[in-house]
């Protein structure tokens, strides 16, 4: 993996499978495994107790369908399970990030370390204990720019026929751009890169970071996958951040 000299070509694609490589690394197993956990217990139990609840959830929700627009129901019907995964999906995914933050903060330590041959200074449990308030005022900081949007998009849903149509693709891109966001964050944050900063980086190389985010999203909603979707993708977003990011945003 280049440390950063010049910018990668490769595209998202590239790097979410370079996510699935990395996390089996010799050296890097150790720190994936508290976000692994964290992702096991959280995703796991909320897409258990999803699945046992959508049987009610979709017929409520198709009710507020209105009568001339039921001939759409064999369209609407489908999409409405995708926009409720997805929401679901993001949900407990972002959950799963705040708590599991200061790990994966410390796993996109060690292994930008491992790539670029030079470990960041403070690193390993001391240096995790130390900015432990820093990282979650980072993460709060990302609750604040999604939930407005967020809360837009779920309005939408509620349009009969339109909204129900446009929200789950709308959703979706939006998704791919947040997750984009939460998992480069990490190694941008650990070089002490203000959110504001890390947003202005990431769009200059939407089209990568859309399709990465869009991997992430589409295989959280996949169960028994998703479970281990957590450390890939920050494996994946700092092997970017080592090849797109570091030669210009890393500390000297």
């Amino acid at each position: 993996m280049p440390a950063g000299n010049s910018v990668s070509t490769f595209n998202g694609v590239h790097y979410f499978a370079e996510g699935w490589k990395l996390v089996r690394l010799p050296g890097i197993r150790r720190y994936v495994i508290m976000p692994l956990l964290i992702n096991i217990v959280l995703l796991g139990g909320a897409f258990i107790w999803l699945f046992q609840r959508l049987g009610q959830w979709i017929p409520a929700l198709m009710s507020h369908i209105p009568d001339w627009l039921q001939w759409l129901s064999y369209l609407l019907w489908p999409l409405s399970v995708i926009s409720i995964v997805l929401v679901f999906s993001y949900f407990f995914s972002t959950l799963a990030n705040l708590i599991a933050a200061p790990f994966c903060g410390l796993l996109a330590e060690q292994l930008e370390g491992r790539l670029t041959g030079t470990p960041l200074p403070d690193s390993g449990w001391v240096g995790l204990i130390k900015d432990i308030p820093r990282i979650m005022k980072r993460e709060f900081q990302k609750l604040g720019y999604y939930l407005p949007r967020a809360l837009g998009l779920l309005l939408l849903h509620f349009i009969p026929g339109f909204g129900q149509t446009v929200a789950p693709v709308l959703w979706f891109l939006f998704s791919a751009w947040m997750l984009s966001v939460q998992y480069c964050d990490y190694p941008f944050d650990n070089h002490k890169v203000s959110f504001q900063q890390m947003r202005q980086a990431l769009r200059q190389h939407k089209s990568a970071n859309m399709q990465f985010g869009a991997l992430v999203s589409l295989f959280t909603m996949i169960p028994i996958i998703n479970l281990a979707i957590l450390p890939v993708a920050v494996c994946g977003a700092t092997a970017m951040w080592v090849d797109r990011y570091h030669a210009q945003h890393a500390r000297r």
